[in-house]
Protein backbone atom coordinates (compact mmCIF):
# COMPACT_ATOMS: atom_id res chain seq x y z
CA UNK A 1 0.00 0.00 0.00
CA UNK A 2 1.31 3.34 -0.31
CA UNK A 3 1.71 6.33 1.57
CA UNK A 4 -1.04 8.47 1.11
CA UNK A 5 -3.32 5.34 1.67
CA UNK A 6 -3.93 4.26 -1.52
CA UNK A 7 -3.40 1.00 -3.11
CA UNK A 8 -0.49 2.27 -5.32
CA UNK A 9 -2.13 1.43 -8.45
CA UNK A 10 -2.84 5.07 -9.42
CA UNK A 11 -6.74 4.68 -8.87
CA UNK A 12 -8.65 6.52 -6.37
CA UNK A 13 -8.46 3.57 -3.32
CA UNK A 14 -12.15 5.33 -1.92
CA UNK A 15 -13.52 4.53 -5.24
CA UNK A 16 -13.28 1.08 -5.14
CA UNK A 17 -15.76 -1.27 -3.47
CA UNK A 18 -14.75 -2.58 0.40
CA UNK A 19 -13.41 -6.05 0.72
CA UNK A 20 -13.30 -8.54 3.07
CA UNK A 21 -9.58 -8.21 5.57
CA UNK A 22 -9.42 -11.84 6.19
CA UNK A 23 -6.91 -10.58 9.30
CA UNK A 24 -9.53 -8.20 10.86
CA UNK A 25 -13.29 -8.95 12.75
CA UNK A 26 -16.13 -7.22 10.98
CA UNK A 27 -19.26 -6.98 12.50
CA UNK A 28 -22.08 -8.76 10.17
CA UNK A 29 -24.66 -6.03 8.54
CA UNK A 30 -28.12 -6.14 9.77
CA UNK A 31 -29.71 -6.89 6.73
CA UNK A 32 -28.64 -7.09 2.82
CA UNK A 33 -29.41 -3.36 2.09
CA UNK A 34 -26.65 -2.87 4.87
CA UNK A 35 -24.13 -5.00 3.61
CA UNK A 36 -21.04 -3.08 1.92
CA UNK A 37 -18.68 -6.24 1.37
CA UNK A 38 -19.98 -8.16 -1.44
CA UNK A 39 -20.43 -12.06 -0.88
CA UNK A 40 -20.45 -11.15 3.10
CA UNK A 41 -23.10 -12.41 4.92
CA UNK A 42 -26.12 -10.34 6.99
CA UNK A 43 -27.17 -11.16 10.65
CA UNK A 44 -30.84 -11.54 8.55
CA UNK A 45 -29.41 -13.94 6.48
CA UNK A 46 -27.72 -16.02 9.55
CA UNK A 47 -30.58 -16.17 11.80
CA UNK A 48 -32.81 -17.28 8.81
CA UNK A 49 -30.37 -19.90 8.00
CA UNK A 50 -30.52 -21.39 12.03
CA UNK A 51 -34.32 -21.23 11.49
CA UNK A 52 -34.82 -22.94 8.40
CA UNK A 53 -32.21 -25.48 8.35
CA UNK A 54 -32.45 -26.73 12.07
CA UNK A 55 -35.38 -24.64 13.60
CA UNK A 56 -33.53 -22.81 16.15
CA UNK A 57 -36.10 -19.73 17.11
CA UNK A 58 -34.12 -16.03 15.90
CA UNK A 59 -34.38 -14.89 20.01
CA UNK A 60 -31.82 -17.65 20.55
CA UNK A 61 -29.49 -15.01 19.50
CA UNK A 62 -30.60 -12.09 20.78
CA UNK A 63 -27.67 -11.66 22.95
CA UNK A 64 -25.24 -11.62 20.54
CA UNK A 65 -23.27 -10.13 17.57
CA UNK A 66 -21.96 -11.93 14.62
CA UNK A 67 -18.55 -11.15 12.80
CA UNK A 68 -16.60 -12.50 10.18
CA UNK A 69 -12.75 -13.13 9.75
CA UNK A 70 -11.68 -14.38 6.89
CA UNK A 71 -13.48 -15.57 3.92
CA UNK A 72 -16.65 -16.80 5.52
CA UNK A 73 -15.79 -17.67 8.58
CA UNK A 74 -18.42 -16.23 11.39
CA UNK A 75 -18.12 -15.93 15.08
CA UNK A 76 -20.22 -15.62 17.40
CA UNK A 77 -19.97 -13.24 20.37
CA UNK A 78 -22.02 -12.04 23.32
CA UNK A 79 -20.44 -8.55 24.59
CA UNK A 80 -19.21 -5.04 22.82
CA UNK A 81 -15.92 -5.05 21.15
CA UNK A 82 -14.29 -2.45 20.84
CA UNK A 83 -10.90 -2.26 21.34
CA UNK A 84 -9.53 -1.60 17.53
CA UNK A 85 -6.59 -4.48 18.69
CA UNK A 86 -5.38 -7.03 16.97
CA UNK A 87 -7.18 -10.12 18.37
CA UNK A 88 -7.02 -13.85 16.88
CA UNK A 89 -10.48 -14.80 17.71
CA UNK A 90 -13.57 -13.15 19.30
CA UNK A 91 -16.18 -15.67 21.21
CA UNK A 92 -16.50 -18.77 19.14
CA UNK A 93 -16.31 -19.38 15.50
CA UNK A 94 -20.54 -19.87 14.67
CA UNK A 95 -20.20 -21.46 11.32
CA UNK A 96 -18.12 -21.41 7.73
CA UNK A 97 -20.48 -19.64 5.18
CA UNK A 98 -18.57 -19.22 2.28
CA UNK A 99 -18.36 -22.51 0.47
CA UNK A 100 -21.47 -24.19 -1.47
CA UNK A 101 -23.53 -25.43 1.69
CA UNK A 102 -23.05 -23.36 4.95
CA UNK A 103 -21.27 -25.92 7.84
CA UNK A 104 -22.28 -25.02 11.54
CA UNK A 105 -19.04 -25.52 13.43
CA UNK A 106 -18.98 -28.96 16.24
CA UNK A 107 -18.48 -26.45 19.01
CA UNK A 108 -21.99 -24.57 17.90
CA UNK A 109 -24.06 -27.89 18.10
CA UNK A 110 -22.67 -28.51 21.25
CA UNK A 111 -23.53 -24.78 22.78
CA UNK A 112 -26.73 -24.10 20.36
CA UNK A 113 -27.67 -27.58 19.44
CA UNK A 114 -30.17 -28.18 22.27
CA UNK A 115 -32.32 -25.47 20.64
CA UNK A 116 -32.84 -27.38 17.33
CA UNK A 117 -35.88 -28.90 16.51
CA UNK A 118 -34.86 -30.01 13.06
CA UNK A 119 -32.20 -31.95 11.42
CA UNK A 120 -31.08 -33.88 14.59
CA UNK A 121 -30.40 -37.54 14.70
CA UNK A 122 -29.84 -39.02 18.10
CA UNK A 123 -27.13 -41.96 18.40
CA UNK A 124 -27.19 -45.07 20.00
CA UNK A 125 -24.58 -45.29 22.26
CA UNK A 126 -22.46 -47.52 19.67
CA UNK A 127 -23.25 -44.66 17.05
CA UNK A 128 -22.35 -41.86 19.43
CA UNK A 129 -18.64 -43.57 20.16
CA UNK A 130 -17.81 -44.24 16.87
CA UNK A 131 -19.28 -40.90 15.73
CA UNK A 132 -17.23 -39.19 18.72
CA UNK A 133 -14.19 -41.02 17.40
CA UNK A 134 -14.65 -39.17 13.94
CA UNK A 135 -15.81 -42.01 12.06
CA UNK A 136 -18.20 -42.29 9.25
CA UNK A 137 -20.83 -45.01 9.42
CA UNK A 138 -24.36 -46.24 7.70
CA UNK A 139 -27.31 -44.65 9.38
CA UNK A 140 -30.46 -46.03 7.67
CA UNK A 141 -32.78 -45.21 9.96
CA UNK A 142 -32.32 -40.94 9.08
CA UNK A 143 -35.70 -40.41 7.24
CA UNK A 144 -34.76 -36.50 7.32
CA UNK A 145 -32.60 -33.87 5.35
CA UNK A 146 -30.02 -35.26 3.74
CA UNK A 147 -26.52 -32.73 4.88
CA UNK A 148 -25.45 -30.92 7.93
CA UNK A 149 -27.20 -32.47 11.20
CA UNK A 150 -26.42 -31.87 14.96
CA UNK A 151 -25.75 -35.15 16.50
CA UNK A 152 -27.08 -35.95 19.95
CA UNK A 153 -26.63 -38.69 22.47
CA UNK A 154 -29.06 -39.17 25.65
CA UNK A 155 -26.87 -38.47 28.93
CA UNK A 156 -28.72 -38.13 31.94
CA UNK A 157 -32.04 -38.44 30.76
CA UNK A 158 -31.27 -35.59 28.16
CA UNK A 159 -30.37 -35.56 24.49
CA UNK A 160 -27.59 -33.64 24.61
CA UNK A 161 -25.52 -32.27 21.25
CA UNK A 162 -21.64 -33.88 20.53
CA UNK A 163 -21.36 -32.48 17.20
CA UNK A 164 -21.78 -32.03 13.56
CA UNK A 165 -21.93 -34.63 11.22
CA UNK A 166 -23.05 -34.30 7.22
CA UNK A 167 -25.42 -37.12 6.24
CA UNK A 168 -25.29 -38.31 2.83
CA UNK A 169 -26.40 -41.89 0.63
CA UNK A 170 -27.37 -43.70 4.01
CA UNK A 171 -24.24 -42.51 6.07
CA UNK A 172 -23.34 -40.34 8.69
CA UNK A 173 -19.93 -38.66 8.27
CA UNK A 174 -18.67 -37.46 11.63
CA UNK A 175 -17.11 -33.95 11.33
CA UNK A 176 -16.05 -33.81 14.38
CA UNK A 177 -12.22 -31.97 14.30
CA UNK A 178 -9.25 -34.32 15.19
CA UNK A 179 -8.61 -32.62 18.28
CA UNK A 180 -11.87 -33.01 19.77
CA UNK A 181 -12.68 -36.79 19.15
CA UNK A 182 -12.37 -39.21 21.83
CA UNK A 183 -11.95 -42.87 21.85
CA UNK A 184 -14.92 -43.87 23.96
CA UNK A 185 -14.56 -47.34 23.23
Amino acid sequence: MSQDGGDGAGGDASDAPPTNDGQRFDRLPATDDDRDVPGRPTREEVLEWWETRFGVDPAVFEPYDFYEKGAGKIWVYAGEATNPARIEALGMTLLRTRQEHWKPTTRTASRFGRHASRNVIDLEPEEATSFLAGEDQPVERWDGDWGYLIATHEIAGDAEPIGVGLYLHGELRSRVPKGSRRDLA
